[in-house]
């Protein structure tokens, strides 16, 4: 079982940068692929960045290439997505999600059997 805890998300305008954090706990984090996904309103919940923290191997939509990055703390537990360049079409919750995978990043939904709760961003024009 893993928990998973969202932090840093905010207001910020076009053009900011702004880093959301994942906090995990209850199972080894490096056994895990961890993902961030984002909701806006009245939309599908989609993939925006993967990483296998055992190898570091990323994964990333096109729309945030070259303007998110994403990064894991094994020691800590924690992954982080760096946000640069925001858009307003970046607005939405950020959720942090993960499984026990065989470093396969998913960028499905149902890939990932644990979910945070979410953390707001909003990028104001």
């Amino acid at each position: 079982q893993v928990h998973l805890v969202e932090s840093g998300g905010g207001l910020v305008q076009a053009g900011g940068s702004l880093r959301v954090s994942c906090a995990a706990s209850g199972r080894t984090f490096g056994s895990y692929v961890v993902a961030w996904f984002r909701q806006a309103p009245k939309k599908e919940r989609e993939f925006v960045a993967g990483i296998n923290p055992d190898d570091g191997n990323t994964a990333f939509a096109d729309s945030v290439k070259g303007r998110f990055t994403i990064s894991a703390d094994n020691a800590r537990e924690m992954v982080y997505l760096q946000m640069n360049n925001l858009k307003p079409e970046d607005t939405a919750v950020y959720y942090c999600a993960a499984t026990v995978s065989a470093g396969i990043i998913g960028t499905g939904t149902p890939w990932y059997d644990y979910w945070g709760q979410g953390t707001q961003v909003t990028v104001s024009s």
